[in-house]
């Protein structure tokens, strides 16, 4: 018989709610009327585990998938049906363009040297090979410059031989709502769709899709949003909550008036006090900035991050417990109800998707609302 997840012999737990995953993507599907509503998977599922979330979005009808390498796309293949795409951002490495057309995955070719290959290979085979193709229209990052689109465009071998599945760009600034830089990016890629071939059009990522219909085009790219980070900021979150950690207090301690605590001494107590040692730390995504920020949750008390963030532990200042509530291998909540990753990531100077993403390999992982064989 298996432990209660809270008699786990890992120093914390992380529980990944896919239900909320699914009625997430729900309510963006909802949202976008006409428009597909893929879901992006990369970095294993921003990660929470690429291979637990997929099936469920598949269970939910999402038959797109980006990720943004080849071995993620070629990780998700057993677990999702044989309809479905794998969109891969990055595109192809150099000589890896074969094995796309193997495993029947879809690159996104995002500059003239990966349209040049792709060709290259489409008229070795001798036959169309399908890709989308990406256009930068405002963040410098991937995506065909606005010379090279108009080398390809003026080219009548520019594209021979590749079917353009779909056309995209990405949006550098939608958390924002009011930013110019959203309209000047939607009339860039107005324009970029003129000198392409007729194809399905994709601009909102998870934020874009709230900045309204004219973003939505023929596709929209949730990541974030998925997971339960906050759309738009400022504005109250419309997602559910997917993720819940805690972690385990290891020891508590009663120390006297000025005693410091952690490395480099960075917080003296200035009463006396009982701290509690709990096993998280920067090795489990616990980020460094939250030191001296911040804090853990006992039912309705926060209970103040003091001193430094280790490699393996934080110390909390529990004073305001009763002796005794918290013993070695009692649960604190470091994000949940009374604190969200959003929240996290504002006291740690971060944004929600390098909290999500940092949270390491030694938790005591608990999926709950998984698809039933």
């Amino acid at each position: 018989m298996s432990r209660p997840f809270w008699q786990d012999t890992a120093g914390a737990v992380l529980s990944i709610d896919l239900g909320a995953i699914r009625d997430n993507w729900r309510r963006l599907r909802e949202r976008v009327g006409s428009a597909r509503c893929a879901a992006v998977l990369k970095a294993d599922a921003y990660g929470l585990g690429a291979a637990r979330v997929a099936p469920v979005l598949s269970d939910a009808g999402c038959r797109d998938f980006f990720v943004a390498h080849l071995d993620e796309a070629l990780a998700l293949k057993p677990v999702l049906p044989a309809g479905a795409r794998l969109i891969v951002l990055h595109g192809p490495t150099p000589g890896a363009e074969a094995e796309f057309v193997a495993q029947g995955v879809l690159p996104v070719l995002n500059s003239a040297a990966q349209i040049a290959a792709w060709r290259a290979l489409a008229q070795r085979l001798d036959r169309e090979l399908p890709a989308f193709v990406q256009v930068d229209t405002g963040m410098a990052r991937l995506g065909l410059s606005a010379e090279e689109l108009r080398a390809v465009a003026g080219d009548a071998q520019g594209l021979a031989g590749i079917r353009v599945a779909g056309v995209m760009s990405h949006l550098a600034c939608a958390e924002d709502p009011t930013h110019p830089a959203n309209r000047a990016q939607l009339e860039r890629f107005l324009a970029a769709r003129r000198l392409l071939p007729a194809a399905p059009a994709s601009l909102a990522n998870s934020s874009g899709i709230f900045l309204g219909e004219a973003y939505h085009f023929d596709l929209v790219r949730p990541g974030a949003a998925l997971y339960g980070v906050a759309p738009v900021a400022g504005a109250d979150n419309p997602m559910r909550p997917v993720v819940r950690l805690q972690g385990k207090v290891i020891q508590t301690r009663e120390i006297e008036p000025g005693t410091p605590v952690g490395y480099g001494h960075s917080w003296h107590s200035g009463r006396r006090a009982r701290i509690a040692t709990v096993a998280v730390g920067y090795a489990d995504g616990w980020l460094r900035s939250l030191s001296n920020q911040g804090c853990a949750w006992v039912g309705d008390m926060a209970l103040p991050l003091v001193g430094k963030v280790s490699m393996d532990t934080i110390t909390l200042d529990a004073s305001a417990l009763p002796d005794g509530a918290l013993r070695p291998g009692s649960l604190v909540e470091l994000i949940g109800e009374r604190q969200g990753v959003d929240a996290v990531a504002a006291q740690a100077g971060t944004i929600g998707y390098e909290v999500l993403t940092s949270l390491g390999a030694r938790y005591a992982r608990r999926y709950v609302g998984e698809i039933k064989a």
